[in-house]
């Protein structure tokens, strides 16, 4: 292989494929052996669209990349594998210098790289965000719950037509008390101290939490893959974070009226399509999935792309924390978030990686 020497093949962070003159496949590379979910030993001398499908009309291609000798770029195209959902990606074919005949295609899925980089953007801003808020937390809280207090000490010599605004007065710093107390939530959440754990164990103790308090008139159904391994995790956070999306859930189901019956299901399973790469270049799988869904309204359009901001909601009154929170104890676990929504479902999915060598327990570091 002339295309480059092994260590940059193999760290490379898109699917590369190397194929032949007449199509079939020669070499992949770590990432497109994950995202074909098979071995280079299995696929070697298939033919390429055997094994992959493009949405669009790619027959002749491949032969004018050849005699062009000029790559072909095909961006927003859904790739897929037969045996998962397309992708949405952008594709390159380009033919090697040697004049062989043979190409280098690379995959580039799209909606992963653009949420990647959200991920480090909502991070960025969340450190910023919180930090500012979090200095001022407490000078602001003492305060409020002085003018909460004279609010209340008033209204006891107030007629009954003037009460009105003093409630106002005592609800609105009672709601500003408890964003505050989110901020700081937010901002003082340590280092998860990880140990293997089982995810199912999480979701039972969160599901029961949700039935007995804010999902009481909620109907929760599961769909659990019994043979997932525990993942490295620090069960606590993972529990806060899963209560969060099933309370965000339960919020959104029962947003639909009367006659609606609302309903989430907690889905988990096995998916080795998704790996992130780690800040040292290398790939890391994140197979374990937890998907968490509700039959709600789905999320507005305006705050879709910016669900996992701080401070953005979707509801009236809403801190906008919930889901903020949610990504950095999901990130800290280096594992992965996503959200899909149209109207009448929403889908919220977290990948996460799997216990091997991780000690049963992993003390903080100093």
């Amino acid at each position: 292989m002339t295309v480059t020497d092994d260590m940059v093949w193999n760290s490379l962070p898109v699917p590369a494929i190397l194929l032949s003159c007449t199509d079939g496949i020669e070499d992949l590379n770590p990432a497109a052996e994950t995202f074909l979910n098979s071995s280079l030993r299995t696929l070697k001398g298939e033919q390429v669209w055997d094994k992959i499908m493009v949405a669009a009309p790619l027959e002749n291609g491949f032969e004018r990349v050849r005699e062009n000798h000029s790559p072909l770029f095909i961006n927003d195209v859904d790739v897929g594998t037969g045996e998962r959902p397309p992708v949405h990606c952008n594709v390159q074919v380009a033919p090697l210098n040697d004049r062989s005949g043979r190409l280098l295609m690379l995959i580039s899925p799209r909606e992963i790289a653009g949420r990647l980089g959200r991920a480090h953007s909502v991070q960025a801003t969340a450190r910023s965000a919180i930090g500012m808020a979090e200095m001022l937390a407490h000078e602001i809280k003492n305060p409020l719950a002085g003018i909460a207090g004279a609010a209340q000490l008033i209204s006891m010599n107030l007629p009954k037509e003037d009460l009105e605004l003093t409630d106002l007065i005592v609800a609105e710093t009672r709601r500003v008390v408890k964003l505050l107390d989110q901020v700081e939530q937010f901002g003082n959440v340590r280092p998860p101290v990880l140990k293997p754990v089982n995810i199912h164990d999480v979701l039972d103790r969160a599901r029961k939490s949700a039935e007995v308090g804010f999902a009481a008139h909620v109907k929760i159904v599961d769909d659990y893959d019994p043979s997932l391994p525990p993942t490295p995790g620090d069960g606590d956070q993972l529990l806060q974070a899963f209560l969060n999306l099933l309370k965000n859930a339960a919020q959104a189901a029962e947003r639909m009226g009367p006659d609606h019956k609302p309903e989430i299901k907690i889905r988990t399973f096995y998916d080795l399509s998704l790996r992130l790469r780690s800040p040292n270049g290398k790939g890391r799988a994140v197979p374990l999935q937890v998907e968490i869904s509700d039959n709600g309204p789905g999320l507005p359009e305006e705050i879709a792309e910016d669900a996992f901001e701080p401070f953005v909601s979707g509801r009236e009154n809403g801190t906008g924390l919930g889901l903020a929170l949610v990504s950095k104890i999901i990130s800290e676990h280096q594992g992965w978030i996503q959200v899909d929504s149209v109207p009448g479902k929403t889908v919220f999915r977290i990948s996460l990686g799997v216990a091997r060598d991780v000690p049963e327990a992993q003390t903080e570091q100093e």
